[in-house]
């Protein structure tokens, strides 16, 4: 459980959700470094090109913001050259989270290491212990969390808002610039600032996460459906934003 936060009024942070929908998802971003003190408010990226938008965004106001990614242990290779390529674009460093080596030792023992193709909860076992907990580690230091979540990636994000008390963590508010922005809009503004992005994209790749459950998608098929391929009526989810439901019938 991680610890509740209490900077957040919620009358305030719905007011500012209303001011800030339909606009520029810069004023967003200023808006959440000007309302929180430096060091507790950071962008949490996945290295994908929403999070990058919003990186990029953040750097322009600030190039000391915070930014935090997670290294699951299991990402492809092309992640790592990736941040690296990201590092010298902007010429300094970028915070890595990892996961608490005790817990992967004990859920690997336990299951196996590649256990996630056999039930839908063992992966969000493996999700868990690999990005939500490290995360949790993350935001306990934070009072505010930007993301690249847009409400046309999936059916479970089409109600994100832009500004919301993140009760799942704690009460962390958590601040999602591009929620009404198309895909096409995060790779023309990338293109316009010059942001290098995530070379797997040149390989049909549209959504990337760790190396044994991403893919490449054909033209015309959902984006997210190159996540956990194998699995059936679950969400395309990991638990960062939000545990999805498991279908009735379970096995693991």
């Amino acid at each position: 459980m991680i610890a509740l936060h209490q900077v957040s009024d919620r009358d305030e942070i719905a007011a500012a959700a209303a001011d800030l929908e339909g606009r520029d998802p810069r004023a967003a971003v200023r808006w959440a470094l000007e309302r929180f003190a430096r060091g507790r408010v950071a962008i949490v990226t996945g290295l994908q090109s929403e999070g990058m938008a919003v990186v990029d965004m953040a750097m322009a106001i600030d190039p000391d913001v915070r930014v935090v990614t997670i290294d699951t242990g299991r990402l492809p290779e092309a992640t790592y050259r990736y941040l690296d390529m990201v590092r010298e674009h902007y010429g300094r460093g970028i915070e890595i989270a990892f996961p608490d080596q005790a817990l992967v030792q004990a859920m690997v023992n336990e299951h196996g290491a590649n256990a996630f193709y056999r039930s839908p909860e063992r992966r969000l076992d493996c999700c868990h212990v690999r990005k939500v907990e490290p995360l949790e580690r993350v935001l306990v230091t934070l009072d505010c969390w930007l993301t690249g979540l847009r409400r046309s990636q999936s059916r479970s994000r089409a109600s994100t808002e832009v500004v919301a008390v993140d009760d799942e963590h704690g009460g962390v508010v958590k601040v999602n610039p591009l929620a009404s922005w198309s895909a096409a809009e995060v790779v023309a503004y990338l293109e316009a600032r010059g942001v290098p992005r995530h070379p797997l994209y040149a390989e049909g790749y549209r959504s990337i996460g760790c190396a044994p459950c991403t893919r490449p998608v054909q033209a015309g098929e959902d984006p997210r459906s190159g996540r956990w391929w194998w699995e059936n009526g679950v969400d395309k989810e990991c638990g960062i934003h939000g545990r999805p439901l498991l279908p009735v019938s379970r096995s693991a």
